[in-house]
């Protein structure tokens, strides 16, 4: 393959090939490496992992000791600091998936201290923080969310979905400086694992957190290397009245570098763990027993209906946050709403997540040209998933859950995201258990079981590849320019340190990038690499 500028300029055998090298030209021997398309995260946060990393991080532990520790040691050596920070932890380190707040008073003393867990539906609260909050007993749940309660109705230290913001509205907002610092610390990483592309799936310019503002400023002084799409965030406690500010967002950032801040994020459920995830019929409860829980809807159908018509309208791609079954109809419905009002167009509207779809669904997303935007990494048996969520969402339910298979042999087009911070961002591990439908042996979180989840919707590699390239640049509308390997399209590419096509599919996670290009540039080299 020739490169030069930007753009590949010729694939080939050797004989045609090397005659174009110059005096100047630089020639990487790939020495039975693995040369591949630049990895494209269709569904991540960069700019909140990055921070996460410059605060109280706890993503990589896997038990409530290792976070507690953890945040422990981060408060003494941050004595100045007037709340701690951060987040990541996982709940399956924790009964229930609750964790409370007198172990973390014992190791933070009297500071209020707002930690996100992984995937962002729930944070751990001190004692300190509620009281600075005025939550107390009396303190009613609000619409979108939920307080964790003891036996006396007491708040134990866990906030679910809507009800963190009544802690986190306290907390001391991150300055522009600081999120710029994440975005460069998260853009740093994501080039590490081979990433170069990317939709950033919450853009929002809140005075407490600015990732479009960090995001312009990248763009505009050349320091943004990564290819984003930004998906701007609809607040669900508005209406129709928030799309001029949208439109407004879009056109502000207009030529801006690498960055489009083209598509609007709609989360239209919870999660499965905290019984938020929006399921047709009711959740169980640990005894096996129909409760009366059906999740939460966080946009109201018919509003849905109308602001997906109209973004639709208005040019907007619509990423929504789609977990469990009725959330997922509802998206597809949205979006047929949309067609029969607008007809077709080339939207590429996206529904992330899709833990659970039910199958009378699954035909839906080819018929009404709907991108399947999976994070396979969950796509295994862990501790979460065997002990918070399978007990709980009951048969068949639990057997439709994360059906990558199921929609590609429906015809869906596939692509791949992360959801980093919740897990890894690394897409040679995400590619493992899109393939395996088991954990990589070193990930903190998996069990000891060697079952198979639910094997019959296992990808071949080159499909699930393919979505982490072409897939995801078809969703970025990057596809006519990057997303493979062919003359006239960008030279963002990866190296990979072995064939993973000639090694066994069990040890694909083994697999590490030893370089990063974005339009012909490196961007990270390993040692020796």
């Amino acid at each position: 393959m020739a490169v030069a500028g930007d753009r590949i300029v010729a694939v080939g055998f050797d004989s045609e090939i090397l005659p174009l090298a110059g005096d100047r030209t630089e020639v990487v021997d790939l020495r039975g490496r693995l040369l591949l398309p630049g990895f494209q995260d269709a569904h991540v946060h960069p700019v909140s992992g990055g921070v996460d990393m410059l605060q109280c991080p706890l993503h990589d532990l896997d038990s409530a000791e290792a976070c507690l520790e953890a945040i422990g040691a981060y408060a003494t050596s941050h004595p100045d600091e007037a709340w701690i920070l951060g987040g990541g932890w996982s709940m399956d380190s924790f009964p229930g998936g609750t964790p409370r707040k007198e172990p973390l008073d014992a190791v933070v003393g009297d500071r209020p201290v707002f930690l996100p867990n992984r995937d962002g539906h729930s944070a751990w609260v001190s004692s300190a923080a509620l009281r600075l909050a005025g939550i107390t007993h009396t303190t009613p749940d609000p619409p979108d969310g939920r307080i964790e309660r003891g036996p006396d109705h007491e708040p134990s230290g866990t906030l679910h979905e809507g009800a963190q913001r009544l802690v986190a509205q306290h907390a001391p907002p991150i300055s522009l400086e600081d999120v710029y610092r994440g975005l460069m610390t998260g853009q740093e990483y994501l080039h590490s694992l081979g990433i170069t592309a990317w939709q950033d799936a919450i853009v929002q310019s809140d005075e407490d957190f600015d990732n479009y503002g960090a995001y312009v400023r990248a763009a505009r002084d050349g320091s943004l290397t990564g290819r984003v799409v930004g998906a701007l965030w609809w607040d669900r406690h508005r209406g129709l009245e928030q799309i001029p500010e949208l439109i407004a967002k879009r056109e502000a950032a207009r030529g801006a570098g690498h960055f489009a801040p083209t598509s609007v994020k709609i989360m239209q459920d919870g999660v499965c763990e905290n019984f938020t995830g929006a399921v047709i019929d009711p959740y169980l409860d640990a005894q096996g027993n129909v409760t009366e829980n059906r999740g939460i809807s966080f946009v109201e159908p018919s509003l849905l209906n109308e602001a997906v018509s109209r973004l639709d309208a208005e040019g907007f791609q619509v990423h929504f946050h789609t977990i469990a079954e009725r959330a997922v109809r509802e998206a597809l419905d949205a979006i047929e709403t949309a067609r029969e009002t607008n007809g077709p167009n080339d939207g590429r509207h996206h529904l992330a997540h899709l833990q659970v779809v039910h199958p009378d669904d699954l035909p839906r997303f080819r018929r009404l040209g709907v991108v399947a935007n999976a994070q396979p990494l969950w796509a295994a048996h862990e501790a979460q998933m065997d002990e918070l969520t399978i007990p709980f969402l009951g048969e068949p339910r639990a057997s439709w859950q994360y059906p990558f298979a199921s929609l590609v042999r429906h015809g869906a087009l596939l692509a791949m995201g992360s959801d980093w911070s919740v897990s890894t961002a690394d897409p040679l591990q995400q590619l493992h258990v899109a393939v395996n439908r088991k954990m990589p042996p070193s990930y903190p979180h998996r069990t000891d079981t060697e079952e198979i989840f639910l094997p019959e919707e296992r990808l071949d590699l080159a499909t699930a590849l393919a979505a982490f390239t072409m897939g995801s640049a078809y969703v970025n509308h990057l596809d006519h320019e990057s997303g493979s390997i062919e003359p006239g399209k960008f030279a963002d590419l990866v190296v990979v340190d072995r064939d993973v096509f000639t090694r066994p599919m069990e040890e694909i996670a083994e697999a590490r990038v030893d370089l990063t290009y974005v339009g012909g540039k490196r961007v990270y080299g390993s040692e020796g690499a």
